[in-house]
């Protein structure tokens, strides 16, 4: 199968071959990676690619995968209407 083809990070659209397009480039770092394919960013939070990715890393470094850092987890955040704010806003005043 072609490395095209092979999707790593569903959310993202992020192919095998875009992840070596990395690697062979000198990014070897899995929070680096991920900030420049955006790979582990969408709904799943990486649930479903980093792993992967951490594979494709130690794979192309020859290391462990456990050797291979992994990214710093975020949580997601949420927007908050205005409304909200203003109540609370004039409930302090």
């Amino acid at each position: 199968m072609n490395k095209k083809d092979i999707i790593i990070c569903r959310c993202e659209d992020v192919t095998l071959e875009m992840i070596h397009e990395y690697l062979n480039k000198g990014y070897t770092d899995v929070e680096e990676l991920k900030r420049l394919l955006r790979i582990g960013m969408g709904p799943c939070q990486g649930n479903n690619c980093m792993q992967l990715l951490q594979k494709e890393v130690a794979k192309f470094i020859n290391k462990k995968t456990e050797d291979i850092k992994t990214a710093k987890a975020r949580p997601l955040t949420m927007g908050i209407q205005i409304e909200k704010i203003k109540e609370n806003f004039e409930n302090e005043s």
